[in-house]
């Protein structure tokens, strides 16, 4: 059996839970890992058994035994080094968001054509298990045909939460690094990803999007509403976020609340967990024919979603097929989060005229 061999770049904090994914594998090894901190790298490499390790990611990328490259990276840095790891005869695997714009997203999937690698957009919480059922009872027809997707974001706080330095967070709210915002673009694509996964590809979209002090001189783009009408007939979607800095939750990863209610002509589904605990309501639930029951999900943690979709990659590079967020899907996805950017900016409709892969 061939043993595909992974290089991180980038060590920075989500880095634990996408380790997780190759721990135990007998089909895939970590075997370097790259970050310009190569104190952080080298204590990483100990941690996990790891022995190459690496400061400079061209010198990284003549290391003929690497497979595939996951860049967990700044979004303004996906696009160079994806297209340098392709060229370099690497599968990629490159964090949410795909890119900073549509142009850097063509540029990225030209390359991955060019090259005859695979090139996936990471994309955990459509691998969430509560995500994944709920979409199963979609496809069963458990509510009928689905007319409504709403979706909730709100930030906390939290004792068990990870400790992240404001110093980590400063390249997500430069917009010239981090895109459109630390809420919205960043965190928000998964919700888009989510949205395009349950319902399909979006044709309209209207936003607004304001912005709340998050330090003196530091605003976060929070409160917002986005609405977006999907293609197909009588589908639409709401996905708020709010800026709730004091509201405590229970988590052990970003103390984020990530609700979702899909409401069908004979039926509802709540997904009520993923980052963070808020609600003490099951992670899964089903109204319908006048009952409320909770769907049995035997795994609901987050990183259970990094598991998934590291696994399912894996899979594909050993066993061939399509990624889940290949460069189309993703940039559909990335074309989506836009429109509501520039809804919010020019204060009217924005009009998208997406296809869904298949």
């Amino acid at each position: 059996m061939k043993i595909l061999k992974v290089a991180f770049v980038g060590c920075g904090r989500i880095s634990d839970l996408h380790q997780i994914g190759y721990q135990d594998r007998e089909d895939a090894q970590i075997v370097a890992l790259c970050d310009v901190n190569e104190k952080n790298a080298r204590a990483k490499a100990k941690l996990w058994g790891v022995s190459q390790v690496y400061r400079d990611f061209n010198e990284m990328l003549k290391n003929p035994e690497i497979d595939l490259v996951e860049l967990l990276v700044p979004h303004y840095l996906h696009c160079e080094m994806t297209i340098q790891a392709l060229k370099a005869g690497k599968h990629v695997s490159v964090q949410k968001p795909m890119a900073m714009n549509l142009e850097e997203a063509d540029r990225m999937i030209a390359a991955a054509n060019a090259s005859g690698k695979v090139l996936r957009i990471y994309e955990n919480f459509v691998f969430y298990p509560p995500n994944v059922k709920a979409k199963e009872l979609l496809k069963n027809g458990e509510i009928g045909e689905p007319q409504i997707l709403r979706m909730h974001v709100s930030n906390g706080k939290s004792k068990t939460q990870w400790k992240v330095p404001l110093s980590a967070w400063a390249w997500r709210i430069n917009e010239k690094t981090g895109g459109g915002g630390p809420l919205v673009f960043d965190h928000g694509y998964h919700l888009f990803s989510l949205a395009y996964d349950l319902m399909g590809p979006v044709k309209r979209v209207n936003a607004w999007i304001d912005k709340s002090m998050y330090a003196p001189g530091i605003y976060i783009d929070a409160p917002a509403v986005i609405m977006f009408q999907f293609q197909g007939k009588n589908k639409y979607g709401t996905l708020d976020f709010a800026y709730t800095p004091n509201l405590v939750m229970d988590s052990i990863y970003y103390s984020d609340d990530d609700r979702v209610e899909i409401i069908g002509e004979r039926g509802v589904i709540i997904i009520n967990r993923c980052t963070a605990k808020t609600l003490d309501y099951p992670p899964l639930v089903l109204f319908k024919d006048g009952v409320t029951r909770e769907v049995p999900v035997e795994r609901y943690e987050w990183h259970d979603s990094f598991i998934d979709c590291t696994a399912h990659l894996i899979n594909v590079l050993n066993h061939g097929g399509n990624p889940r967020l290949d460069g189309r899907t993703a940039k559909n996805v990335l074309e989506f989060s836009i429109a509501a950017h520039e809804s919010s900016k020019r204060n009217h409709e924005v009009v998208i005229d997406q296809k869904p892969v298949v």
